[in-house]
């Protein structure tokens, strides 16, 4: 455990303590995690006020979803080797009013976890604002520890990146360099023949590369479509990919958008590593802390910018069920 920050401080120097790789390089069998997103504390109030971008000022609801969410994580068994939240921590943008609120309600509320289950912790849009800046990439890492970094777990190799560094990174592109240099220094890393190659290579992130193909146009869900195939281009290259009829062998997992006018809370699943794809893999269902089953619905909500996936809160999913997410508003 960190001593220097706690628990949300744990990702420092590009690694994660605890999870390093001298202590967790080698594979040694199947594991769960649990993947969350969006917790986005004071959005449920701001969607049903009809004032997202300025809204916000309460997030009660959250708070208790939250708390039923962790309550529902410490029950696993066997435990998950971690947790990781992928972004939209808080709604509050940087630099505006309720930012401070609910970043200290969301660590309370997550503070209930195990100790024994790692929180790792991802940057979205409202974490560092659409057009981030080196000031609002510095105040997130204050508080939640670095925006990338890389992590093993069991000789799985764990690689978080700031996908908004890709989508919009005009006031801070010395901040996306020397995140593309990092990311390729990983990955030849990674696949060298001097070292010992991980199982699996995970991608955790907030904006996914595409929805359905790497070939679809660019909408507001996803990322360009030539950021998108640059970095697929990379993955490639590094030898973690197969050809055209296999599956990846790096998986990603961005986040996935839950209105909350019908799906109230943090998404939550849990994924199980084994000696297959993780791709393909099995999962262990998270227990649903609010009794509720998967709903697949199309369409937008209330006529806002959200997910054309939409599944009740506190559902149940296993990895058949899951497509690419979609990055929130």
């Amino acid at each position: 455990m960190a001593e220097s920050g706690g628990i949300f401080l744990r990702a420092k120097h590009r690694t994660f303590s605890g999870l390093d790789e001298d202590a967790e390089r080698h594979w040694t069998g199947p594991f769960c995690f649990i993947q969350a997103a969006d917790p986005q504390f004071g959005l449920m109030k701001a969607w049903r006020d009809g004032d997202c971008d300025g809204g916000g000022d309460e997030w009660a609801e959250e708070v208790e979803l939250t708390k039923q969410a962790v309550d529902a994580v410490n029950q696993l068994r066997p435990r998950p080797r971690f947790m990781v939240l992928c972004g939209d921590l808080v709604h509050a943008m940087p630099d505006t009013p309720f930012r401070e609120g609910q970043e200290r309600d969301l660590k309370a509320a997550l503070e209930g976890t195990d100790p024994s289950i790692p929180l790792v912790f991802v940057s979205g849009n409202h974490d560092l604002g659409n057009t981030p800046t080196p000031s609002t990439v510095e105040q997130y890492c204050s508080a939640w520890g670095d925006d990338y970094f890389s992590f093993w777990v069991g000789g799985v190799l764990c690689l978080v990146l700031n996908s908004q560094l890709y989508y919009d990174a005009s006031a801070c592109p010395q901040l996306k360099e020397a995140q593309e240099t990092w990311l390729e220094e990983q990955l030849s890393k990674a696949t060298s023949s001097t070292e010992t190659k991980p199982k699996h290579i995970l991608v955790f992130q907030h904006i996914p590369l595409y929805l359905k193909s790497p070939d679809e146009e660019d909408n507001y869900f996803n990322l360009q479509r030539g950021v998108r195939l640059n970095l697929l281009d990379k993955f490639k290259k590094a030898g973690v990919g197969g050809d055209a009829n296999e599956s990846w062998r790096i998986q990603s997992f961005p986040d996935v958008r839950v209105p909350p006018l019908l799906a109230a809370g943090p998404l939550t699943r849990a994924s199980h590593l084994g000696s297959r794809d993780p791709a393909t893999g099995p999962s262990i269902p998270v227990p649903c802390p609010l009794g509720l089953q998967p709903v697949r619905q199309t369409g937008r909500a209330g006529g806002d910018k959200r997910s054309s996936l939409v599944r009740q809160a506190g559902a149940c999913f296993d990895d058949s069920s899951i497509q690419w997410g979609q990055k929130c508003v």
